[in-house]
């Protein structure tokens, strides 16, 4: 028999979310994210039309799952002065594939939630203007929170949901999932054609317009019609 498996250091734990109504959690594998994926937010980033669709990846470990009716706490990231909210869609996959159609994509989907692409947009920016990277705009610790998963044999109307998020209970995001440029079937297309998706990936959809700035001391909250809410205060 093969020697056991030894490490130089113990392995990180696995990166996980709760799962409403369950016990269980789900284990992260990948986190995707869709760029300018709503209409109006690609206007307000100084785009226009329907672009292909552009994908950009977070750490497993950038998540910051939040349980239900928690609070979470966010640490303002290093290096930046202006930490962005983005309120999105999250699919979560519980089967894998490669070169999906969409008339079979949603077959896929274990479960959706609510999550934060939290964006260092100064050093986004400053990296965009260098025709750099900037993954160390999108990709740092706690860049991804997110709400329990709900299976979507639970969320049958999240297509077409109202979307939203608040800061100091001032509305700062509000929109519908039925705006998504490319919608939940047509975004797993694409993104399988690039990547083999697997159990435990996590797909955030795209922000709607009015992303903004937030400081140390904010509450967020966010929610999507149906799905459990995500709450947050700025550390």
């Amino acid at each position: 028999m093969p020697p056991a498996m030894s490490f130089v250091f113990a392995p990180p734990p696995v990166p996980s979310v709760p799962v409403h109504g369950s016990a269980q959690r789900f284990a992260v594998h990948r986190i995707y994210c869709v760029g300018r994926n709503y209409e109006d937010h690609a206007k307000e980033m100084g785009f226009t039309g329907r672009e292909p669709p552009f994908f950009f990846l977070k750490p497993a470990d950038a998540i910051l799952p939040v349980e239900a009716g928690q609070t979470g706490l966010l640490p303002y990231p290093s290096l930046t002065a202006n930490l962005h909210h983005e309120v999105e869609l999250v699919v979560a996959i519980g089967q894998s594939g490669r070169d999906i159609p969409a008339a079979q994509a949603l077959q896929h989907v274990y479960g959706y939630a609510v999550g934060l692409d939290m964006t260092r947009r100064d050093l986004q920016n400053d990296m965009k203007k260098q025709g750099r990277p900037w993954c160390i705009g999108k990709g740092f610790e706690h860049s991804a929170p997110i709400g329990p998963i709900t299976p979507a044999t639970q969320a049958d109307g999240v297509a077409k949901a109202a979307i939203w998020l608040q800061v100091n209970g001032q509305d700062r995001q509000r929109s519908s999932t039925n705006k998504l440029i490319w919608n939940i079937a047509e975004t797993i297309e694409h993104l399988s054609h690039a990547w083999e998706l697997q159990p435990g990936d996590l797909i955030y959809t795209g922000t709607p317009e009015g992303v903004g700035a937030v400081v140390s001391g904010d509450l967020i909250e966010a929610g999507i019609d149906g799905l459990e809410g995500l709450r947050l205060r700025v550390q």
